[in-house]
């Protein structure tokens, strides 16, 4: 039996990636007991750091413990009784997950769809709202499957003109793209690590609003082996999830610090380290960062000869989509990158299975270094395996990005 050995590979796919060395170090440190007064102190700055980080004053900001798709679960299936209608836009994998999260409570799914590679018009969605009416509307904001960008800035004023709860997955688009939950009027959010973060996949933040938790308090329900005399029973029918119960988790995340589970300690301090990392660099700064990484990557992709997939004027600013040519075998490429170089990129799925790239510059890896050796090794990749490509031209398009020339 052997200690863990891993390769030193660089993470340029869609995500995961490399974690920002503080964080590894904040999830190296010794644990203590849930209810110690510093591990509760820790809880609540926590929360404190992910308002800043989410830009809202929403007190029900915590953590969900569990990978980003713990977070959408515990959003929707408290919000969403048996019949309830919820609308989903769809534009790539992540919203088709939406759907099934929503059928498996049996609420009343209603889907519009554009093509992979394209984001919904406002009107579209007010369109589909006025139509189904629903409870909910539930989108994503950045799909890393198309690497496309939903805007948001619009929807939320639709959906309160309409009585609508508005929820939006953001697990890929944080931190390296604008999200402004109060200002957007945006009644639920979730969110992981995992991207432009820099933490590793485990805990998703999330936060609600006044209106969600209303909602979700309805369905309030404490367990038998932990009830006292002033708890009251819920009104509307029990969240059909123990684990992803949303009243149940604000109640141990509060005041009460009624016991719902034992907080996955590790990962809250790695997730602060993430807020904090965010915060000490300054949003503005980190949101430049990864606009500057990405439009690097894409002038040095685009400069290699290759064409970027979708609509670039809603592209991520944090991952980009690549054509795969058709005379290149795209996973030997894949596969040399990783085992040559040790840089990682990824496919994608569904429809643009084997038939795309796609390389991120997110969180840790959103710097020059990493861009210029990514482009730099796909290069010689993509020209031994026969590919005719402009020598060079790759990395400097990228360079002079960074030097303000393009």
């Amino acid at each position: 039996m052997q200690p863990i050995s891993l390769p030193p590979r660089l993470l340029m796919g869609p995500g995961p990636i490399n974690c920002y060395p503080r964080v590894l170090t904040a999830m190296s440190t010794q644990l203590v007991g849930q209810y110690d007064p510093a591990m509760t102190d820790y809880m609540n700055d926590t929360m404190a750091l992910y308002r800043r980080v989410f830009n809202t004053q929403n007190q029900q900001t915590f953590l969900i413990d569990g990978t980003s798709r713990a977070g959408i679960e515990a959003a929707l299936v408290s919000c969403l009784e048996p019949g309830d209608k919820v609308l989903i836009p769809i534009f790539g994998r992540f919203g088709h997950l939406l759907v099934e999260i929503a059928e498996r409570v049996d609420a009343e799914v209603h889907t519009i769809e554009v093509p992979w590679g394209e984001v919904f018009d406002p009107q579209q969605i007010e369109d589909a709202i006025k139509k189904v009416q629903p409870k909910l509307l539930a989108v994503v904001q950045g799909d890393t499957s198309t690497t496309m960008f939903q805007p948001l800035e619009e929807l939320g004023a639709i959906c309160r003109a309409h009585d609508v709860l508005f929820y939006t997955d953001a697990t890929a688009s944080i931190g390296g793209n604008p999200l402004n939950v109060d200002e957007w009027q945006i009644d639920a959010v979730t969110v992981g690590l995992q991207k432009c973060l820099g933490g590793p996949s485990g805990s998703a933040p999330i936060t609600l609003s006044d209106r969600f938790v209303e909602v979700v308090r309805k369905r309030a329900h404490v367990e038998a082996g932990i009830r006292d005399a002033h708890h009251q029973g819920a009104s509307g029918l029990r969240i059909r999830s123990n684990y992803f119960d949303l009243p149940m988790i604000m109640d141990y995340w509060g005041e009460e610090r009624l016991n719902h589970h034992t907080e996955a300690a590790t990962m809250l301090f790695g997730s602060r380290e993430c807020a904090v990392q965010l915060l000490s660099e300054g949003q503005d700064a980190v949101l430049l960062r990864h606009q500057l990484a990405g439009d690097a990557m894409l002038k040095g992709i685009q400069a290699m000869g290759l064409k970027p997939f979708g609509d670039l004027k809603h592209k991520m600013s944090n991952v980009v989509g690549i054509h795969i040519p058709d005379n290149v075998d795209g996973e030997k490429i894949r596969h040399d990158l990783l085992t040559i170089f040790n840089i990682e990129i990824g496919t994608s799925f569904g429809p643009l299975k084997g038939k795309v790239w796609r390389i991120g510059t997110m969180g840790y890896n959103a710097r020059q270094d990493a861009v210029l050796h990514t482009l730099q090794s796909l290069e010689t990749v993509l020209r031994r395996a026969g590919f005719a490509l402009p020598a060079g031209e790759a990395v400097d398009a990228a360079m002079s990005v960074y030097a303000g020339e393009k």
